[in-house]
């Protein structure tokens, strides 16, 4: 039955060119979205400064109308919305991090803790220690992060391929100590105003889903519903990268790539513009591809 309360999204960040786990996965973000008539959304995710390059941006947008896909209203570019990250991080308990990466990794490794999350190092310093970090760090020009204060040790979510899933939720950090948005805040920001109501991603950020479920609960969002696409393996077995070669649209016809994305999701031979007909999370292949194989 069709809900046009549903609305999907595809998110990218221009970093590179997409591939076809990313084209793949894409898809199915619009294809469940579509299914339902409901509303589809492609959202820039053009935070990271450092990393991001504006050339990427038209050519990712290319390559998803290249395969098939449409959406509706105009790209979303988070590199314009610091305001309304701004405005969120202040409604929430935060604290100033003047950690080192090196001694966010060793406290993230540390026995006593959950594996790779921050125990409150800042938080719970003793207050003259903490101010000689300070003082250190902004001497060589550095400033702080600014984490969550978080209160909870765990959420779950309920994601449509892997059940319940329970996360460690910790003091995340909202904004970087160069100045740059979070991913975390921003992505939960950016779904609630926009009215995201499923977000369809690579299980690679299956882990990431606790902690924005719980972040958006603290902002007084609805979390959206979950669905993790396995990824895409190359030739090698391992996750596949643009190293693996012509697995992107630069190397590759639209054509190919096209039919290659029905045949991994089982249905070989039928168009792409077929594929929210067809499409339903209980018929999404279990296993992830391997293109090569």
């Amino acid at each position: 039955m069709a809900d046009a309360g549903v609305t999907g999204r595809y998110a990218p960040s221009p970093t590179g060119d997409l591939h076809l786990g990313n084209l793949r996965t894409a898809a199915v973000a619009w294809a469940a979205a579509r299914s339902a008539g409901g509303r589809f959304l492609v959202r820039v995710e053009d935070v990271d400064t450092g990393r991001c390059r504006e050339a990427f941006v038209e050519r990712q947008l290319a390559d998803l109308a290249a395969v098939g896909l449409d959406w509706d209203g105009p790209v979303l570019r988070q590199s314009t919305r610091g305001e309304r990250y701004a405005a969120a991080l202040g409604r929430l308990p935060t604290y100033p991090c003047w950690c080192s990466r090196r001694e966010i990794r060793e406290a993230a490794s540390a026995p006593h803790g959950a594996p790779g999350a921050y125990p409150g190092t800042c938080r719970r310093m003793d207050p003259g220690e903490l101010a000689r970090r300070a003082a250190a760090r902004r001497a060589a020009g550095l400033g702080p992060a600014i984490r969550l204060a978080a209160e909870v040790g765990s959420w779950t979510v309920h994601d449509l391929l892997a059940g319940e899933y329970r996360g460690e939720v910790d003091d995340m950090v909202l904004r970087r100590a160069d100045g740059d948005w979070a991913y975390h805040l921003a992505v939960v920001v950016d779904d609630a105003e926009q009215g995201v109501t499923q977000v369809v991603r690579g299980a690679d950020l299956l882990a990431s889903a606790p902690r924005q479920a719980h972040l958006a609960t603290l902002l007084g969002h609805r979390p959206p519903e979950y669905l993790h696409v396995p990824l895409v393996l190359g030739p090698t077995g391992a996750r596949l990268a643009k190293r693996d070669g012509a697995v992107t649209l630069r190397e590759l016809d639209p054509a190919r790539a096209r039919a290659w994305i029905m045949s991994s999701l089982g249905f070989p031979g039928a168009p792409v513009e077929r594929l929210p007909e067809l499409f339903h999370p209980a018929l999404l292949p279990a296993d992830s591809p391997t293109l090569g194989a």
